[in-house]
């Protein structure tokens, strides 16, 4: 929207047809988080069955693969149920929403007028606001000003579910082929240091997702992934496990 009215161009750009970003990228999101934790995971799993015995290739492989089939159908499982209750309660808002429009037509413009004025603008435009909007989507501009919600872009649980499943196995696999494809007196440091590229590259992206600055969460993915690196061969060369 385009004015030389100052109270216009205050209104937010999600409340006037420009947001669905959140929607939209939550596959994305999904993908990422399970980039990173299949990275820590197979780099951890087979970090701490290689450091019992290096030489076992077939107990790392092991491992690793019963670790990635399992972290998969986790991660799937979990970004599903997690995205499915989020529809639910937007679903359930959005029929809440059109019931009180239906009902209350009067009281629901009248709060719509509010929430703009809290936003800055003067009553006369805020009403114009309102009423231009109102006429072309009454209940989009509803959900969109007051909670955030775009009824026409909803969360999809499948496309987070898959999206999580597949990005966890491309993470691990990282640390499974690391292992496979190295010497053995190579297996180990190579695979830390092909993780931590990894956890760099999850943490950089993540960081050009939100649009906030790259050293906090590069630098957080690293350190953490490190550690649970550190945690896992630690424990498997303090307690001495033999793999025969």
């Amino acid at each position: 929207m385009q004015t030389s009215d100052p109270d216009l161009q205050q209104v937010p750009r999600e409340t006037v047809g420009f947001g669905g970003l959140g929607a939209k990228l939550n596959w994305l999101r999904a993908a990422v988080l399970g980039a990173n934790d299949g990275i820590v995971s197979g780099s951890g799993i087979t970090i701490g069955v290689a450091a019992a015995d290096p030489t076992n290739l077939h107990a790392i492989m092991l491992a690793g693969v019963a670790g990635l089939l399992a972290g998969a159908s986790a991660m799937a499982m979990g970004e599903y149920v997690s995205v499915s209750s989020q529809r639910d309660a937007e679903e359930a808002l959005i029929a809440k929403e059109r019931h009180d429009l239906e009902h209350t037509p009067a009281e629901e413009f009248h709060e719509l007028v509010d929430v703009y004025r809290g936003q800055g603008l003067s009553e006369a435009t805020a009403r114009t606001v309102v009423e231009e909007l109102t006429a072309h989507n009454t209940l989009a501009a509803h959900l969109r000003a007051e909670f955030g919600v775009h009824q026409e872009e909803l969360t999809t649980p499948w496309h987070a579910a898959i999206a999580s499943a597949v990005s966890f196995t491309a993470g691990f696999l990282l640390a499974l082929a690391s292992m496979l494809f190295c010497a053995t007196e190579l297996r180990i440091p190579v695979t830390v240091i092909v993780a931590l590229v990894g956890l760099f590259l999850t943490g950089w992206t993540s960081a050009v997702i939100s649009g906030s600055s790259k050293a906090r969460p590069i630098l957080r993915n690293v350190l953490g992934g490190a550690a649970a690196m550190l945690l896992t061969w630690g424990i498997s060369r303090f307690f001495g496990v033999g793999l025969g």
